[in-house]
């Protein structure tokens, strides 16, 4: 692996005029692509195997036409202080909106307030509701924004006018000034680690290329493969966070190497062979935890899985080759490590006639190498407290609720809060999600009985406000019967309605042979949030497993990448319970800018641990393969762990600084979803790269010596040689003088 990368590194640095066309190319073909594609609406929603979507399919089959799954409009009205909604101007106002709102395209049926008894008892509030037939985050824009102008009209009359209901569902907006905020984090970071504006302006923009050339691709193929927004979000979101630690990584390697005294060419083959070996196994880690997703199976994680690792690969092999070709077009603009610091102390040496400085003393070690210094000589200490304290950290997550956002977790000053707020002051909380019952009565001798059956049986459970009549289609054989809970949809009470009504099934099944499901938006909630419940083990153990086999050939340990596993899921855990706290206890909520507390985004524990175990392979294998390269070269377990943070500390340390700077610029997104994933992903980064592998990982290995390194004799004959350490590059220091930078003339002449 090494030597094959150290020769593609060479050959880019040589040929970097081809190299660097070759991706300016990609990235034009797929923006032109992008710009002429069809526009695509946000990938459609469907979840496999659950009830919910058992009833949605029968209601397209028996109710054919009806848009089962077409989204929902409301425009609520309220009448000013001391009129009502029954006053003659109000009606005619509210006549007047719904005229208009039934000439849209997309349109099925909207509803008349005052013959579907949709006006409060006091007479305050009333709301019209349109029914569409295609998913909220199908609609089109236009679609969206006449129900808006609508309720824009009515409200020029007076009254109090606000919009809800999913068919304002659209694409998450990501915020642009947090991201640019973030960039610019990210650059003041890189020039500080690596000393110079072009060096740091060669990741930032390799990582750029690289997303625009994911994000731009994926808009090519939104339409043919259904994909839809918050694909690009996390697209956008993951590569950029790769592609500039990636290429941090490579250039970091490659001004060692000048410091070492090679040339240029030779320096740009051995950063792409080392580190690069490095950024190869660490991309796959990602590729592996995001294409994973898949197991879960809904179709919209595994597209957004499987783009999101295409991009991975983009930034990886950007990194292996487009860098190294930069590198040749930067020449000595990019200096050797520690140039200033030497040339400093060769001036103090010159100053005072001594080789030691000005006091005598040797050069002052950096603070990765007194850090690794200080863990080395107290491991059991620092161990006990990272573990204590990522473990008391993690203790909000026993008390994690899972759930997905509906308008009432929206901000206040949205027209979808004013709405569910208003619909909850005229009508009661549950009217903001009422459940949908389809009894499939095909079988049943007498259907009529079994709807009626349903519908009392359903009238005698807790939480029930309002049932209606059972609504038969054309056959006869097949009902639908709408339920008002009592509780907010996003309320535990409500999820146990939906299991009393499931559990009440077997029962009406016994009796009279018809089978009851329990469907709507708020059913539907609830089964995603279980079938991700139900799939977060497999998921962890497939993800997991498969990193820890690839682990293993990269280090060619069986403590090592247990320790890395490990120390993961206690950094998965403490974000999980930072999350909590601040998401639905609301600590210190207000600094991030959130409005509204509630459960936990159901996505948000298998997203989690599928994004932040392939970042956190980035920083265990760039930090321990260092420390494993030193070993192998003959140093002791101790020097080995020393070494490693003496090269790999600062660009680690910068990485996780860069990765929380680009997540961190996703907590101003509006959306409370993106906000959610910011802040979770930001926050699992800092306990991973600055707890776990900055802290406990030295402590461990310091406390097994020799021992981590241990692998059975038979499984070391049987694991291929991958060779991440560059040991075989070794054998070219004998055959290759090395110069020093300041020779290198011939770089300076091209």
């Amino acid at each position: 692996m090494a030597t094959f990368l150290y020769k593609l590194g060479r050959l880019a640095f040589r040929r970097r005029h081809f190299v660097v066309l070759i991706w300016v190319a990609l990235l034009t073909l797929a923006g032109v692509g992008a710009a002429s594609a069809p526009a695509a609406g946000t990938t459609s929603f469907s979840i496999p195997g659950t009830e919910a979507q058992k009833a949605f399919d029968l209601l397209e089959q028996r109710f054919p036409g009806a848009s089962a799954d077409g989204a929902t409009g409301r425009i609520v009205f309220k009448a000013p202080e001391g009129q009502k909604m029954t006053d003659a101007d109000n009606k005619a106002t509210v006549a007047k909106t719904v005229k208009v709102l039934g000439d849209g395209s997309e349109v099925v049926s909207v509803t008349d307030p005052y013959t579907t008894n949709a006006v409060s008892k006091d007479g305050t509030v009333a709301y019209t509701s349109v029914r569409y037939d295609a998913p909220g985050m199908e609609l089109a824009d236009s679609t969206r924004d006449a129900l808006e102008a609508a309720g824009e009209s009515a409200r020029d009359t007076g009254l109090t006018v606000d919009v809800g209901g999913d068919a304002l569902e659209a694409g998450a907006e990501m915020g642009a000034t947090g991201e640019i905020i973030g960039l610019a984090l990210a650059a003041v970071v890189l020039v500080v680690t690596l000393g110079s504006l072009v060096a740091a302006g060669l990741p930032l923009l390799t990582a750029i290329i690289g997303v625009g050339i994911g994000v731009s691709t994926i808009t090519a193929l939104a339409n043919a493969l259904d994909l839809g927004d918050t694909t690009s979000t996390l697209a956008l979101m993951i590569g950029l966070a790769v592609g500039i630690d990636y290429a941090l990584f490579i250039v970091s390697r490659y001004r060692a190497e000048l410091a070492e005294g090679r040339d240029r060419e030779e320096a740009a083959g051995r950063a792409t062979g080392t580190a690069g070996s490095a950024v190869v196994f660490a991309g796959l880690t990602v590729v592996i935890a995001l294409a994973g997703l898949a197991v879960v199976n809904v179709p919209m994680l595994t597209k957004m899985g499987l783009a999101a690792a295409g991009t991975v690969v983009v930034a990886v092999l950007i990194a292996l080759t487009m860098i190294p070709a930069m590198l040749g077009y930067a020449g000595r603009k990019i200096r050797p490590a520690d140039e200033k610091r030497k040339n400093k102390d060769k001036n103090k040496v010159e100053g005072t006639g001594t080789g030691t400085g000005t006091s005598g003393k040797p050069a002052r070690p950096n603070m990765g190498t007194r850090w690794a210094s200080f863990v080395i000589r107290r491991p059991a200490a620092v161990l006990l407290l990272g573990v204590v304290g990522l473990g008391v950290i993690a203790v909000p997550a026993t008390q994690l609720e899972l759930g997905l956002p509906d308008d009432g977790s929206q901000p206040t000053s949205t027209t979808q809060r004013r709405a569910y707020d208003l619909l909850s002051e005229g009508f009661g909380p549950g009217f903001n999600g009422p459940l949908m019952i389809v009894v499939d009565a095909k079988e049943a001798a007498d259907p009529t009985a079994a709807f009626t059956a349903v519908t009392d049986g359903i009238k005698g459970l807790k939480d029930v406000v309002t049932v209606t009549p059972a609504t038969p289609n054309k056959a006869g054989d097949t009902a639908t019967i709408t339920v008002i809970p009592d509780s907010k949809p996003s309320s535990t009470q409500t999820e146990d309605l939906v299991h009393a009504i499931r559990a009440q099934s077997a029962d009406i099944k016994a009796d009279t042979d018809a089978e009851v499901l329990v469907t709507g938006t708020t059913a539907m909630n609830i089964d995603f949030s279980q079938k991700l419940n139900d799939a977060l083990v497999p998921y962890l153990a497939l993800v997991v497993g498969l990193a820890f086999l690839l682990l293993i050939v990269v280090f060619r340990s069986i403590l090592v990448p247990l320790k890395a596993a490990l120390g993961f899921l206690l950094s998965v855990l403490a974000a999980l319970g930072a999350v909590v706290a601040v998401f639905q206890w609301g600590w210190l909520a207000g600094l991030i800018g959130v409005e509204e507390t509630g459960p936990i985004m159901s996505m948000m524990p298998i997203f989690m641990v599928g994004v932040v175990f392939g970042l956190a392979m980035d920083y265990e294998v760039f930090l321990v393969t260092r420390m494993r390269e030193a070993f192998v070269h003959g140093e002791s377990p101790s020097q080995a762990v020393v070494t490693g943070f003496r090269h790999s500390a600062r660009v680690v340390v910068a990485a996780a600084i860069i990765m929380m700077a680009v997540f961190g610029g996703f907590i101003g997104a509006s959306d409370s979803m993106i906000k959610m994933i910011g802040f979770g992903l930001a926050i699992a980064v800092f306990f991973d790269a600055f707890v776990v592998r900055m802290a406990i990982v030295p402590a461990v290995l310091a406390l097994l010596g020799k021992r981590a390194w241990w692998l059975p004799k038979w499984l070391d004959r049987a694991l291929p040689n991958v060779d991440v350490e560059g040991e075989g590059l070794k054998a070219l220091d004998a055959d290759r003088p090395t110069t020093s930078p300041d020779e290198d003339r011939e770089l300076v002449r091209a």
